[in-house]
């Protein structure tokens, strides 16, 4: 009897192996077992919000600096021209383009197209010179200011935007952890969710809508300066290759050499912390 026990249990020892190894196969046999190699891309859409800030507006008859302007984003909503390849870069959006260089770490490429609105009806102080030529339109606003309040609304003293865009272009290096187990998920070919955590460095590469003191606007795009940002987000992956992911993203943009005008001697700098709250469409696969 005691021999008979001792090889039962030898056998469902066995047996309990082999199981625990076939199912450890079909972990390694699904394709959302791995990322290293992977390829992906996402397009998507965002909503911003900006710290408030001191813009300096400098050139050869003037130097003056606005104290904690406010400004907002301009949404478009759902909207089709997110898919319309000749009006894309039209609303607030996302692209990225990445590779995984293991299953958990990830290296990418992307555009945050934000898009900054100085808010007009406000009153602002300005501290500093204005001294145009009296032939200028501007030179109503010519003086000396100090602290001085200044009404913004009517748009003759400064309509100020970077409306196509704020373009953040950076490379993000990014950590993906598997939490599908945490909902009760056993297939994750078929349904994945993954945690994403992300840390940004860039250029600024605005197109600043500029209307200073009565002057033509540069209207051009121009590196003008630097940003930084963190990120978090969940990842949906559906069935492979398609995934859904929600963001949220924080940093701080750096712009020193703005430009304004169509002179080259006109600049304005400026700096602020932004948020942005992000939803991408993409998909990841082999080469």
């Amino acid at each position: 009897m005691k021999k008979i026990i001792l090889f039962t249990a030898f056998l469902s020892l066995c047996y309990s192996n082999s199981i625990s190894a076939q199912e450890e196969i079909k972990v390694q046999d699904k394709y959302t077992a791995h990322n290293k190699g992977k390829f992906f891309v996402s397009w998507g859409g965002n909503r911003d919000s900006f710290t408030k800030s001191d813009v300096n507006f400098r050139g050869k008859d003037y130097n003056f600096t606005i104290d904690n302007i406010t400004s907002h984003d301009k949404p478009k909503g759902w909207h089709v021209d997110y898919v319309n390849p000749s009006k894309m870069t039209i609303p607030q959006t996302n692209f990225r383009l990445g590779y995984f260089l293991n299953d958990h770490y990830s290296v990418t490429i992307g555009l945050d197209h934000m898009k900054y609105v100085m808010t007009q009806d406000q009153t602002a102080n300005v501290t500093g010179t204005i001294n145009l030529p009296l032939t200028d339109a501007g030179s109503v606003h010519n003086g000396v200011y100090n602290n001085t309040p200044v009404d913004f609304t009517d748009e003759t003293f400064l309509m100020y935007e970077h409306t196509d865009g704020l373009n953040y272009i950076n490379t993000e290096v990014s950590r993906f952890d598997d939490i599908s187990k945490w909902f009760g998920l056993p297939n994750t070919d078929k349904v994945q969710i993954n945690l994403t955590e992300g840390v940004g460095l860039g250029v600024l590469y605005p197109k600043t809508n500029t209307t200073l003191l009565g002057k033509e606007r540069h209207d051009d795009f121009h590196v003008s300066g630097y940003g930084t940002s963190l990120k978090a987000g969940l990842n949906f992956t559906f069935f492979k290759h398609f995934y859904i992911q929600g963001e949220l993203k924080g940093g701080y943009i750096n712009m020193q050499d703005i430009r304004t005008t169509q002179s080259a001697e006109d600049k304005a700098s400026q700096d602020f912390f932004f948020f942005q709250r992000i939803i991408e469409f993409g998909g990841i696969f082999k080469i």
